[in-house]
């Protein structure tokens, strides 16, 4: 995967991997990025015995390939939500993300971080003049949803805009440090923050026992927090698609924008700066369904096409891109594992809002473990069952996995020979008489793998740009040699032997 931003600009972390102590702890949070971190650190500040288990490293993930705005304006939001839930689930939305920020905002001042956090307006405007009313639509559910909302014509982006929706006081900043400063504190806390640890299960108990390679956590309360959750009681994983999208960090000739913006057309697009005030920002867009494009270096090219075509773009310093999961209903998932569950706890489906969400997420589910009312609880309630709401997305998401299924076994039987690969190509292709996800590297050596995704067995894609093996169905990641770079999925892609 290509080094984000927010990675090449931050240290790398060299916390231990877990060792079996006997402890019983309050709760143990799987996942280390800016959920994650940010629920163990509530729970640590409210008196809670807490530790945070990470697969890899922390904040390398979906925290360290972000765009990093921290906004309750995602897009147009409030409209729908008022549509399809009530104009009470979009006002608790709002509310609960202004909260989130606020609580980002909150870490900030009293840990004295050093992330470049600052208050910016946020924009979702369009180019095209059929959009304007869906912008002003999104004006008024924002303002009955309680945001200080209006709508504007005027921004300093360098090209017109039709409309613009602004919000004030929305905040941007620099996830990576923030979270490292999270961990920091965790321990001064008297947590721990345990790397290079993969969970591999979770028995819910009394206490919870959470299974690793090296041994077995013993937890009162359990958080998963690994984007779509590795334990997943409640069917999450067909509730919730999994999309990919593109960002590089560009220096320009010139001031960069001095909001936050996202586009609303049918060509999305993302602007920020890096830090008000300076030259560089980051750019992106190009989002699709994961494993649906057949040669994703395609979206870095048009992403960059564009970027010169409206900016004077001096240098590209980062390209990344980053994954993250849409809820059926616009919603994210937190609460319960599922129906049953009282001490296993997910948090998913933040739809590419992971910032804010992540700080509602943590409020949630601290106040859960606690025992205390949270008023945003039931809007989010992972275990609801929306009809309304959750219907054609689900059903339009879930005949598209079937299809996937079926279809991609069809095409597995034309597969061409792995040793027409050039360097530097990967496919599905025949080795030995079977179908196998192969790669040649740049050296001409050939990595063959299982093409079945061991979390529920779809044919994995090739990822032409991050030089990965993607699930089209659910998202899980591995790299050529089948290790695993993102979940749901808990064991790597079998190699194949000869």
């Amino acid at each position: 995967m290509n080094v984000s931003y927010w990675l090449g600009t931050s240290p790398p972390t060299d916390y231990p991997p877990y060792k079996p102590d006997g402890r019983v702890l309050d709760a143990v949070v799987v996942g280390g990025g800016i959920t994650g971190l940010t629920t163990a650190l509530l729970l640590a500040q409210a008196g809670a015995t807490v530790a945070v288990v990470e697969a890899g490293r922390i904040a390398v993930g979906v925290t360290g390939y972000t765009t990093a705005k921290v906004s309750s304006l995602h897009g147009l939001t409030y409209a729908s939500l008022e549509k399809t839930l009530g104009a009470d689930a979009a006002r608790t939305y709002a509310e609960a993300n202004e909260a989130g920020l606020a609580e980002i905002a909150r870490l900030v001042s009293e840990l004295g971080i050093d992330c470049d956090f600052e208050r910016l307006p946020a924009f979702t405007y369009t180019e095209e003049a059929g959009q304007v009313a869906s912008i002003e639509a999104e004006v008024e559910a924002a303002r009955r949803a309680g945001l200080a909302a209006s709508f504007t014509a005027e921004t300093d982006l360098p090209y017109p805009v039709r409309g613009a929706i602004r919000v004030e006081d929305q905040a941007q900043f620099h996830p990576r440090r923030f979270c490292l400063a999270l961990a920091e504190a965790i321990v001064r806390s008297g947590g721990s923050v345990f790397e290079q640890t993969r969970v591999m299960g979770v028995d819910e108990g009394a206490p919870c026992g959470v299974k690793t390679a090296d041994g077995e956590l013993a937890a009162n309360q359990v958080v998963i927090a690994t984007q779509l959750p590795i334990v997943d009681k409640a069917g999450l994983f067909a509730r919730a698609h999994p999309e990919r999208s593109y960002a590089m960090t560009v220096t320009l000739d010139g001031p960069a924008p001095q909001g936050m913006y996202l586009s609303a057309d049918s060509l999305t697009r993302s602007v920020r700066p890096v830090v008000a005030g300076g030259r560089e920002a980051v750019l992106g867009g190009e989002g699709h369904k994961v494993g649906h494009d057949p040669d994703t270096r395609e979206r870095y090219a048009a992403l960059e096409a564009w970027a010169r075509d409206r900016f004077d773009v001096a240098d590209i310093t980062y390209r990344w891109s980053a994954q993250d999961y849409v809820p059926a209903d616009s919603v994210p998932y937190i609460g319960r594992a599922g129906p049953r569950s009282q001490r296993l706890l997910v948090a998913t489906g933040f739809k590419k809002w992971g910032m804010s969400t992540a700080a509602v997420a943590a409020m949630i589910l601290r106040d859960r473990i606690g025992g205390r009312p949270n008023p945003w609880a039931e809007l989010f309630d992972s275990t609801r069952l929306d009809v309304k709401g959750e219907a054609k997305s689900f059903i339009t998401e879930n005949v598209d996995v079937a299809k996937r299924f079926v279809g991609d076994r069809i095409r597995a039987r034309s597969a061409p020979p792995a040793v027409e690969l050039a360097p530097g190509e990967g496919g599905i292709a025949e080795l030995d008489g079977e179908h196998v996800a192969a790669f040649r590297d740049d050296d001409g050596r050939l990595h063959a793998v299982s093409a079945r995704c061991t979390h529920m067995g779809c044919l994995v894609a090739w990822n032409t740009a991050e030089r990965s093996w993607d699930c089209p169905c659910h998202g899980s990641r591995f790299d050529p040699d089948g290790n695993i770079l993102q979940g749901p999925a808990i064991s790597p892609l079998e190699p194949h032997s000869t």
